[in-house]
């Protein structure tokens, strides 16, 4: 019987964290509609927080979970090109989380993970929109993408990285 509550709590875990996810995709993009001063549309990530600790704390398919709602929510709020972006970056992005965590290297940090994370999402996101437009020339964008990532990777990595050892031990008080 334990085994199947513990079932049930990580469902309903996954299914609040997913939710998080969303409302965070969502109030980033009311807080920062896309601008001339950031091309392609480029935003913080801040859901990519949520899919770092599912991928943390429930493995590759708990993040693949995140990852394909945000998709689909990208796909019926958005459009077919924000749910392909979406689901591009965010497959990306969550491989190289779980090859990060996999390695379990003590030398890179959940900060540093968030910066190869958030850099992977952005080149999903333009390999697919060179293709998707039929133009090479996108990839111009990739300096600019790539700084933006850094810097909004070392956001969501220190984030995650601040509140990951007060959600695990709040997890632990309440099993």
């Amino acid at each position: 019987m334990k085994n199947y509550s513990e079932k049930i709590r990580k469902i309903a875990l996954l299914g609040i964290l997913g939710a998080l996810a969303l409302v965070l995709s969502f109030t980033e993009s009311l807080i920062m509609p896309e601008t001339r001063f950031l091309p392609l549309g480029a935003k913080p990530g801040l859901s990519n927080i949520v899919t770092m600790l599912v991928t943390e704390s429930m493995g590759f398919f708990g993040g693949l979970y995140i990852v394909l709602l945000k998709a689909v929510f990208a796909l019926v709020t958005r459009g077919g090109t924000a749910g392909l972006m979406s689901l591009s970056g965010g497959l990306l992005s969550l491989s190289v989380v779980a090859l990060m965590l996999k390695i379990n290297c003590r030398s890179i940090t959940m900060t540093g993970i968030g910066v190869l994370s958030s850099c992977a999402h952005n080149a999903g996101q333009l390999i697919v929109s060179c293709i998707l437009t039929g133009t090479y020339a996108l990839i111009n964008y990739a300096p600019f993408l790539m700084l933006f990532g850094i810097v909004t990777g070392v956001i969501t990595g220190m984030i995650l990285q601040t509140v990951l050892p007060k959600i695990k031990k709040a997890a632990a008080l309440s099993f």
